[in-house]
């Protein structure tokens, strides 16, 4: 723990972490292999652990970024390229050409309501 951050540079830590530009360099360090350990998940449940992820189309209950973060919550891997290892696709409205490559692959896809009782 760190202390003797006042509300101003507490406010910036947490503002840089938010950024798209942040989460894409945390995204790709965790691709290379480097395990990133969030103190805040040591007691939350891990039924999706080592389970990996991708999302095409729109959800209505959660943000792409938000379902992401969930799935990083639970132990679960959010990934952005389609490969053989992807576990599951996420379907919502209006889906891109991940779609049609999970079909190709063979991988099981998921409607967002079917992703929602995975993250229950």
């Amino acid at each position: 723990m760190l202390y003797d951050f006042g509300p101003k540079v507490s406010e910036s830590i947490s503002d840089f972490f938010k950024e798209d530009s942040t989460q894409v360099l945390l995204n790709k360090l965790e691709q290379a292999g480097i395990e990133i350990k969030d103190e805040k998940t040591k007691n939350v449940k891990q039924n999706l652990l080592g389970l990996k992820f991708i999302f095409t189309g729109e959800m209505n209950s959660l943000s792409r970024s938000e379902a992401q973060e969930k799935v990083k919550l639970l132990g679960g891997i959010p990934k952005e390229f389609m490969s053989r290892d992807i576990d599951y696709v996420v379907v919502g409205e209006n889906p891109g050409s991940k779609l049609e490559k999970a079909k190709e692959l063979g991988i099981k896809m998921i409607n967002e309501n079917e992703f929602n009782n995975l993250i229950k």
